[in-house]
């Protein structure tokens, strides 16, 4: 993982480098005025701010809430969705002897056969809620128990769908998922043969949302609801938030080189253009905050010849090196503490 104020201070070492010469100049002697030097060719103001230190970690582009779907049914493999594809109520995901396996909406697993003579149930309410989101049932009354209506609207359904018309309902047919999913791995192969209980697709959700390993060391950074930039494939750059944060510490690697991680969710605020799956991605995440400082661009650091950091404090046609004391890094500017600096006052910086 890359640390944000490890990039800045690489920065402040090449602008240092560049600038050199400006306290070599100068004798590197801090607060004396330079009226004989060519002017400056160009000037930023200080600013007084509050400035946000920032990490950057790495991150995948991935999908919401993967998870298994096992077939419910013996046979042979004749059809399975395909890697990507999108599926939505009342479309297959796989068909067994050429019968499908139907995705329906809901977020109770199919743990029974559903038929008249059942007990009531909040299983039978969802299935009659979308049998009537599919058109099915113009006399069905969506409750909790299974009636006549809700055996002939099951009837219907299976005639559209090439099933046997038995008016009952059971795993074969049928897989109960929150909303909409898509296919990230079929491991059901056509030609293969299945059986109940045997995985036969991984799938997740249609949300796409951005996964960090993080540190935890870096746990302090994982604030539920706090802001983060990405910077995704392609250079896009796009507002996210943290929506999840784990609990449970996860180790990986060998004895000498084991890493300890979290689970960190960050939902975007707009969806990305790339269609990439675990695309890698850099998280910007903020580590603190320091409020009401002076902050100047990080390139307007001079490294002196005695050592530390300085400005040059342009006023008029005159300039002096002022020695700072550095604080905080973020957004492309350091907080600076120096005699005499105020807001407003300009600071030269190289041409970009």
């Amino acid at each position: 993982m890359r640390k944000g104020i490890l990039l800045s201070g690489g920065t402040v070492l090449a602008v240092a480098a560049t600038w050199t010469a400006v306290a070599v100049m100068n004798d590197g002697v801090p607060g004396a005025a330079t009226p004989a030097r060519p002017p400056v060719p160009a000037t930023a103001d200080i600013t007084r701010q509050d400035l946000v230190e920032t990490k950057t970690v790495d991150g995948a582009l991935t999908y919401a809430g993967e998870r298994r779907i096992a077939s419910g049914a013996s046979g042979t493999v004749t059809w399975v969705a395909a890697q990507g594809a999108v599926v939505r109520r009342g479309r297959p995901l796989l068909k067994v002897d050429r019968r499908p396996l139907v995705l329906m909406y809901g977020s109770l697993p199919l743990y029974r056969t559903l038929q008249r003579g059942v007990s009531d149930g909040p299983d039978v309410e969802q299935l009659e809620r979308n049998l009537k989101a599919l058109g099915y049932g113009d006399y069905l009354t969506v409750d909790d128990h299974f009636s006549y209506a809700t055996e002939q609207a099951v009837k219907d359904w299976q005639d559209d769908r090439g099933l046997a018309e038995s008016g009952r309902v059971d795993a074969a047919q049928v897989v109960f998922q929150p909303a909409a999913v898509r296919v990230t791995d079929a491991k059901a192969e056509v030609g293969a043969r299945t059986a109940p209980g045997q995985q036969a697709l991984t799938v997740s959700g249609i949300r796409r949302l951005v996964h960090v390993d993080l540190d935890t060391g870096d746990q302090s950074l994982a604030r539920k609801g706090a802001k983060v930039t990405v910077t995704l494939p392609g250079g896009e750059r796009a507002a996210g938030r943290i929506t999840s944060v784990g609990t449970v510490a996860e180790s990986s690697g060998s004895e000498r080189d084991a890493t300890t991680t979290i689970d960190v969710d960050i939902t975007l605020a707009k969806p990305p253009r790339t269609k990439l799956d675990q695309a890698p991605v850099e998280v910007e995440m903020a580590s603190a905050r320091h409020a009401n400082v002076l902050a100047v661009p990080v390139e307007a650091l001079l490294a002196l010849r005695e050592g530390g950091f300085g400005v040059e404090v342009v006023e008029g046609a005159a300039s002096r090196i002022v020695a700072v004391e550095t604080g905080a890094f973020g957004g492309g500017l350091v907080e600076v503490k120096g005699s005499g600096l105020a807001e407003g006052m300009k600071v030269g910086v190289p041409v970009q």
